[in-house]
Parts: C-alpha cells; structure tokens; sequence
C-alpha cells in the first residue's frame, strides 16, 4: 500500500460502501510547538459488514473507537490510513491523535513572524491534506457536514468557514504552549457548515488584524465580510480596495450564475508562506500575503490580485457548491474560475482590458503546457493523487478556459449561461463530472457537445493557424486580394484538426487626428474555420490590409503567425494600435515563432526593446519583460548570448531612464535592468540607485526595490554577506528574510552556491517559502560555470528528494534546479545527463519522470532556438 497515496479505484470503491454525514473536528493549537491536539468523529452510513479506511497523516495516533469498540491503533494505523472493519449501517468513528504543524504550506501551516515572534497558522489541504489535521475520508465525492472546535490562545482570532457561535469560552487554567504571548487560552466553537469537500475546509489562527463589511446577496441575506493579514502587515492593508472588487463579484457572479452566493460568510485572509495564488475554502478563502503591498507594485500585480480575488469567488460556486466527483474533473473548478474571474474583470471591474492580459498571460501558458510531451486532454487522467499534484497546470486552468471562451463564442453567451444556471440549480451541493454539465448546456443551445468535447475536452494538442493569401495589383497601383484561407497545422503528436469560430480582421495604417499613426481595423469576419484549409471568400476582392490578423478577439484557442507583410508592418508600426487586445495577439504571435524556432532569438529581442516602450498594458509590459529574459538567457545562441545580453541592459536601462518618471513601465524597466547588470558600468549604475547618487526622477527607492538593488548586485559580486545583513536589520521581516536568503545564494563565489544547494538539497529545515527564495537565487549567475558542479548532484538526488520530501518541497527542487540555463554550454551536456537518467530510471515515481520530461523537453527547445538563431543573417 502506498504510504500517502490513493488511486482513483479505491476511492471509487470506498464511495461504493461509504456515505458521510458529518464530522465534529475538535483541535487543540496551544499544546506545544510542534505537534497539536486532534479529535474527530464522523458519522457514516456503510454497507453492513463491509470494511474500509479513513485516512490521517500524524506522528502519533491515541485512541480509535468504532461504534463503541475500541481499536487497538498499532493494528489498525498503518501509512496514512485507520482500517476499518465490520462496518454497521450506521456508524460512529472517534479518533484522537497529536498531528504535526507543518513548515511546508501543506496542512497546517505554523510560521512564527520575526517582528513580533508571534505564531501565525493556517491550513492548506487541496489535494489531500485535510488527513494531517484530521481523520477524514479523503477524497471529493464523499461529502459532509463540519463543525470545528478551536482551542487557541486567548488573544488571537480563529476563523473557520462558518461564523463562530458566540463569543470564544475562556479555558480555566489553560496556557498558550505553542509560542508567542501567554494570555491564557479560549475555545472557539463554530456553526457546522453545509455539505461540503473536506479539502475546502479551513482552520486560520493567530494575531491576525482584521477588517470588516459586509453585503446584502441577491436573496436578502446580509453576508458579513471580512479581510485579514498578519498584524506586522496591517499597515499596508489596502481593505477598500479588496472590497470593491468582492462586491463587484458578488454582484456579477449572482446575476450570470442566477444563484445567491452559497454560504453564511466571506473571509479573505493573507497569510504568510503560501505556496500558491490563493486557496478556495468555503467563507474562509487564504490569498499568498503579498497580495499585501507594502512597496509600489506594478498595475499588472494590482490587476493580478483582482483577478485572483474574482476566481477564488468563483469557486464558491465552481467547485465549492458544486464539487467534481474525481480529480479528473478538475477542469470544471479551475477553467470555469478562470474564464469566469476574466469575464468578471473586464465587466465589472476598472479592468476593461483584462482579456489582453488573459491573451498574454494565460493563453502562452496554456500554448507552453499544451505544446510539452506531457501534454493531457482537460479531461485527465486522474490514476491517483500523485498524478493531480502535478497537474494544476496551464491546460487544466489556461487551456480549459480558453476552450470554454470560445464555446461562449459558438453557442451563444445567453444559452450558455442558462445552461450554467440550471447546472447550479440541479446539482447544488452534490458532486459532478463532464456529462453533468455538458447535457445542461445541450438543452439550453440546442446543440449536441459530443463531437466538441471530444475534439477540445477529450484530446490534446494544440493547433497552428496560418494566413495563405494571393493578391494582383489592380489598374490604380493597389493590391487586391485574389484568395484567402485560413490553413491549420496540426502537431505531429496530437494530429487533431478542430473547429474554430474565429475572427479575421484587416487593418490599414491611418494618421490620426493628431498626426499620428494608428492601426485602423478596416475589414472584420467572423467565421468558422474546420480541417486543413477553409477558405475566406468574404476577404476576396478586397484591397490587402497592411496587417491581416487571424484570430483578431482571441476567441479561438490556437497558436497564429503572421504573413511576411504583416509582419514588417506590425514591426513599424506595433504601437499604433489603437486597442491593446490585437497588438497582444502580435506580439503572441511572434514570440510563439521565436519559441518554435522559425525567427531567430535576436530577432524578437530586437523587436521587444524597440517598442516596449510604447507598450501601455502592465501586464504585457510585465510578459514582454519575463520573454525577453528566457530569450536572452536561453534562445539565443551562446555565442551570441554576452553580447546580446549586455545590449539589452543597455537599452533596458536608457528606456528606463526615458520613461515617464516614477510610472509603472519605469518600475518594471529598472527592476528588469537590474536583474541584468553585469558588467562594472552597470553595476556602477545600480549601486548609485541604491544609494541615491543617481536618481530617475521621482521614482521612491522602497523597501522591496532596495532588495532587488542589493541582490543585483550580489549577483555582480558588489555585495557581500554584511551588505545583506545590514539591509535585513533594516527590514526584519518575512519578507526581507526571504529576500536576504535569495541574495546569500546569488553571491557568485563556489561557497555561496555551495552554501545554497546544502540549504535546499541536503538538509529540510527550510520552510517552503525561504527554500523557494535560496533556489532562486542560487540561479541567479552572470558566470554559467558556478552552476556546472551541481548537474551530476541534481540527479542523484532527485529519488530521495522525491521519496523524502513532501510534493511542494520536492517540486520545488526538482523544477527550480534542473540545469535548463546550461542548455548549449559545450562543457556540460544537460539533455544528454537527462536523457541518461529516464533510462536508468523506468521505475521512478510517474509524477517525477513527467517533471523531468517536461523539464528535458525545455532544453530541446533551447538548443532548437539558438541554432535558428545562430543561423541569423
């Protein structure tokens, strides 16, 4: 049996005897500071005389008792699950046990804040961690009723995902063990929740400082609302803001989904070390804290928060309402959230643009993960929960909702939304997989989904759509178009042709009203593009636009190139468009064909720097900026790279300067210069920055930025380890603690790196967000030969890390220090190392070889770019 893990056929065969009916969750958090406190009983029904397995995760079990029968848990304990046999129709399980805190943002999460040494937990449990606070059935079909029981100290503030009863009962005698102030302890009891997932349940406690509103929902009910940080944060809680948003999803969300918001509150809480976005818990969702800004931030970040905030909400319906059976539906929480919160945005938010950042940011996503020899259908194969741990992925969030952008598109908006609508209304508080919600969406369009979901849902790949134009000149001079197709190529692996309803648009190169340039869109049509080549008579007879872009509105889910004239035009003239969507979908398209490697590397670098400068999206701004580093450090070709490398700090550094003084693009261009700066005149300039010699107008030198100063030029060897540890007592926070272990490991000297790969690698004290910040900075290198010594160690490790470490602690290290960023060098060969381990490693666990493959399948591109770009005239 595996130790943690569970397939898919047991939890099929576990439903097939098991249904629940509630859990009474009793913790208590003030017994020490490692382990806690737990008691759970659950109530289920079962086929009698069956037998079967509830499942925990803990250090120390104390007492199981089945309908009176008291188990011996030596024999009943084994792995992460209690057996158990003999099952009555009606049964009782109690179970106590200590269950550990975690430092590893899995389960429950205990951080301890260096400003006030006051302890902070929160829980985690998506996908399977709910078993390390409690004993539970875990797995999302078998649903129930939770009431949680708190004990805690005294003074700090528990939230659950329903409202506490009352005021918190203070404990005779009780003292707070856990860390942090001794002001006797108190227990918090809350109401049971509805029918619910375990994995959505939650448990935060700690000082936290809170702020409260509230909202009346669609059906009358006054729904209290509350936002929480860490009380060393409070400072920086920007409360109205994250309201406004909520709200305006409430708002939106009720009248699409024609539904009243499902449960009795909604808490948004920062919380410290989380390892993702955000976390969906029922009235109790737990955002990552630096979604609390205490330095300037770009808009891009701003509009990310508020998108982040829109999709958490959206799963209070997606998902939390309404639950897929198995994680092979794990589509039908994260696409329908992800279109949703975009749609959200753009409607009913500041945030109009929103589907250019959704264009930008997401589909590149989705095309990176479709086009991987992982790549897997929307639907997945779920085998078991090491399988969906590894696939919160561009396909099962980016690709999904991008799909369901252009079912909008094809069934109608209004069918499609009243199929949601009775969705809602038919399987409220029950579990659903692709036929529950294609056979609603069917009735209202009238349409059968069969074939399309088989063609989107059902099979990967992603498909490549190509203008094929002829045009003559005409008696005046001009050019006219002869015939038109729109031609779709599909990938040898996933030969697939699918229907797209599509836009094509012309666009004409106009002066303003102001004399300016713009891109004018003069000929638009809609249609429906299917197999190898559609024609377009509708374009025939026309004169040739300057610029013809498939795909214009980015309702199809396809990868574009541009013709030859077009894209002379779009380079001239990229910022004359006069919306930012379609310019989007150029620079889309010609970073694809630089990743594909049809244009050399140098080519999209050069297009980049001459006009991201008019680039007015910041998120674009911020895409463009993180392309144009993976080209520069892996596209294009080595010998070419320094050269290259240094030009693009140069002009990265004057278009800075240029800018508008102390505006978002100013921010984004300096902090992207300086993590370039290499050579002494560049570091030059950073350290006169840093230290207020030299000045861009009125931008502020935070905090945060002062952190990335430093670490640029730690990296440069101009910073040493009481630089850092002058800036840290500075700013003794978490986060100036994540930032100075980020530049102790960019210091570009063996021992440094060598100090930093023991950290992360060789021992586990670290917690999950200080071992993120030393990878990353443990790759931070102007000199590519530091990295070399530990490819050959990368391997060896990667089984016991694996087998040892929990899935986020090893994820991390197997994605963050694969050798990618020696891809070329002629003294390491990291396709050859990687290719040596598959082989004599058949055997390894599933979920590490396809991290391995998908990291294998990046330096083959790499290689594949920079020879296009070597071959650059």
């Amino acid at each position: 049996m595996p130790a943690e893990n569970l397939t898919r056929d047991e939890a099929r065969a576990r439903a097939a005897v098991v249904a629940v009916r509630s859990y009474e969750v009793a913790l208590d958090l003030t017994t020490g500071p490692t382990t806690f406190a737990s008691r759970t009983t659950v109530r289920f029904t079962a086929t009698p005389g069956e037998s079967t397995f509830i499942d925990l995760i803990a250090p120390a079990v104390h007492e199981v008792v089945l309908n009176g029968r008291t188990l011996d848990p030596a024999a009943v304990v084994a792995d992460s699950r209690i057996a158990l046999v003999d099952l009555a129709a009606d049964n009782e399980l109690t179970v106590v046990a200590d269950a550990a805190y975690m430092n590893t943002g899995e389960g429950l999460h205990r951080f301890v804040d260096p400003v006030d040494d006051e302890v902070y937990l929160y829980s985690q449990f998506e996908v399977a961690d709910s078993r390390r606070v409690f004993a539970v059935f875990e797995q999302p079909d078998l649903k129930a009723t939770f009431a949680f029981t708190v004990t805690a100290p005294a003074h700090w503030t528990v939230v659950s995902n329903y409202p506490a009863i009352g005021e918190p009962a203070a404990v005779k005698g009780g003292h707070n063990r856990t860390g942090g102030r001794d002001e006797g302890t108190a227990t918090w009891t809350f109401e049971p929740t509805p029918r619910i997932a375990s994995y959505i349940t939650a448990v935060v406690a700690g000082p936290y400082h809170a702020e409260h509103g509230e909202l009346t929902s669609s059906d009358g009910r006054v729904i209290p609302l509350g936002v929480y940080c860490r009380s060393s944060l409070a400072a920086h809680l920007d409360t109205d803001n994250i309201l406004d948003v909520t709200r305006r999803g409430f708002a939106f969300y009720e009248e699409q989904f024609a539904h009243p918001y499902p449960f009795a509150k909604y808490d948004q809480l920062f919380v410290p070390e989380f390892n993702a976005g955000a976390m969906e818990n029922a009235g109790a969702v737990t955002f990552v804290e630096s979604y609390v800004f205490r330095s300037k931030v770009p808009e891009a970040t701003i509009e990310r928060r508020a998108v982040t905030i829109l999709h958490e909400l959206a799963h209070m319906w997606f998902g939390d309402l309404v639950t897929m059976r198995w994680w092979d539906d794990l589509w039908l929480n994260e696409s329908f959230a992800e279109f949703a919160s975009t749609l959200a945005a753009a409607e009913a938010t500041r945030w109009t643009n929103a589907w250019s950042t959704f264009s930008s940011l997401e589909k590149n996503w989705a095309y990176r993960q479709d086009q991987l020899p992982s790549t897997h259908p929307i639907v997945a194969d779920m085998r078991d929960l090491a399988d969906v741990e590894v696939n919160f992925d561009g396909i099962t969030y980016a690709k999904g909702a991008s799909v369901l952008k252009q079912l909008v598109a094809w069934v109608g908006r209004d069918e499609f939304f009243a199929g949601v609508q009775a969705y809602f209304a038919k399987h409220a508080w029950g579990n659903t997989e692709l036929r529950d919600l294609l056979s609603e969406l069917e009735a209202t369009s009238g349409r059968d989904l069969s074939a399309w979901s088989s063609l989107w849902l059902e099979q990967a790949g992603v498909t490549l759509l190509r203008p094929d134009m002829a045009t003559t000149t005409d008696a005046t001079g001009f050019e006219v178009i002869t015939s038109f197709a729109v031609v779709q190529e599909t990938p040898v692996a996933h030969p697939v042709q699918r229907p797209h309803r599509l836009v094509v648009s012309g666009y004409t190169v106009r002066a303003g009203a102001d004399g300016s340039t713009v891109l004018e869109c003069t000929t638009r049509l809609e249609l429906d593009v299917d197999g190898p080549r559609t024609e377009v008579p509708g374009l025939v007879g026309q004169r040739r636009p300057d610029l013809v872009l498939v795909n214009d509105e980015d309702l199809a889910y396809a990868k574009i190139r541009l013709d030859d004239v077009s894209l002379a035009t779009a380079t001239a003239h990229l910022g004359s468009f006069t919306d930012s969507l379609p310019r989007t979908l150029v620079w889309t398209a010609v970073w694809d064909a630089a990743r594909d490697a049809e244009t050399p590397a140098r080519s999209f670098v050069d297009l980049v720097l001459r006009n991201i400068g008019h680039e007015s999206d910041s998120s674009v701004v911020q895409v463009l900026l993180r392309q144009l580093s993976t080209a520069v450090d892996l596209y294009v070709a080595p010998e070419h790279r320094e050269a290259t490398d240094v030009a693009t700090a140069d002009r990265l550094l004057e278009l800075a300067t240029a800018a508008a003084a102390g505006s978002d693009t100013q921010l984004q261009l300096l902090k992207a210069f300086a993590g370039r700066a290499s050579t002494p005149a560049h570091l030059d300039v950073v350290a006169a920055i840093l230290d207020g010699t030299r000045t861009l107008g009125d931008l502020t030198i935070d905090t945060d930025l002062r952190w990335e100063l430093l670490t640029s030029l730690a990296t440069g060897g101009r910073a040493d380890e009481a630089s850092i540890d002058d800036q840290l007592a500075s700013d003794p926070t978490a986060t100036g603690q994540r930032a100075a272990a980020a530049a102790r490991a960019a210091v570009p000297t063996p021992a440094a790196k060598a100090a930093a790969w023991a950290a992360a690698v060789e021992h586990d004290e670290l917690a999950n967000a200080i071992q993120a910040a030393t990878i990353n900075g443990l790759g931070r290198v102007h000199d590519r030969s530091l990295l070399a010594p530990y490819v050959a160690p990368y391997f060896d490790a990667l089984e016991s890390v694996w087998e040892s470490r929990t899935n986020e602690m090893a994820q991390n290290i197997v994605v963050g220090l694969f050798p990618t960023d020696l891809a070329g060098d002629p003294n390491v060969d990291v396709l050859g190392a990687t290719d040596d381990w598959l082989a004599t490693h058949p055997d390894a666990a599933a979920a590490l070889r396809r991290l391995i493959i998908e990291s294998r399948d990046g330096v083959r591109r790499s290689l594949a770019a920079q020879e296009a770009d070597r071959r650059r005239p």
